[in-house]
């Protein structure tokens, strides 16, 4: 491509990341390349960069439940497209993050040309998923109303909301985020609000309804 593009590359594997650099360098013409290891430094990264062409995001960031970091992307960022690069490759997993809002799926076996192809293609502003998807996967109510409740998080609420389904009190998350831990008892507050829950337990079961494999989990997250 001609056009000057700049992508965040957020995976926790420093193998993979250097990996997907290199490729990255090799298909594209000196692309500006930027990278994440977990949920904060993913957030650091596009705030600082809200100019960035995509982000290549895997589905297992410590800091963030499945699809959530997805769901926060979608919701904070629209104008920058997420393509999900995952070892997962079962069609329900693709489709949940096409619901979600993903504009592409990569599972971590694709060749270097699907993946350049798929690049293109959501640069470009088009959908890319592997072929042979059926797209008849129903949506699962629990899972959307809670990924639409947690889009409504301020980018710190969201990050309170993580650590409290990692099972952190709210001594620790104060300590984590360097805030008075009235701080963060305000923040559970509003997120109790917006997510109209009332326990920290309502908040991880919440949480954990966007967890890869999920999908069959029909309880109710009130």
């Amino acid at each position: 491509m001609n056009v000057p593009i700049s992508i965040i590359i957020a995976d926790d594997h420093p193998l993979f990341r250097s990996a997907l650099k290199g490729t990255l360098e090799s298909q594209f013409d000196q692309p500006t390349l930027f990278e994440a290891q977990d949920m904060a430094s993913l957030q650091q990264a596009v705030e600082s960069h809200q100019s960035a062409s995509l982000v290549l995001l895997d589905l297992h960031m410590p800091g963030a439940e499945g699809f959530s970091a997805l769901v926060f992307l979608v919701a904070h960022y629209p104008h920058i497209p997420v393509v999900i690069v995952s070892a997962h490759e079962e069609a329900e997993i693709i489709q949940r993050a096409m619901q979600h809002g993903a504009s592409g799926f990569l599972p971590k076996s694709s060749s270097v040309e699907d993946m350049t192809q798929a690049i293109n293609t959501v640069l470009q502003g088009g959908i890319w998923a592997p072929q042979k998807l059926e797209q008849n996967r129903q949506h699962n109510p629990d899972e959307m109303q809670i990924a639409k409740a947690l889009a409504s998080l301020t980018p710190q609420q969201f990050r309170v909301a993580s650590m409290v389904s990692q099972g952190m009190l709210n001594k620790q998350i104060a300590y984590e985020l360097d805030v008075t831990e009235a701080t963060i008892k305000a923040h559970m507050t509003e997120i109790f609000r917006k997510l109209g829950l009332h326990s920290r337990t309502q908040v991880v079961k919440a949480m954990g309804t966007l967890s890869v494999g999920s999908a069959n989990n029909n309880s109710g997250f009130r």
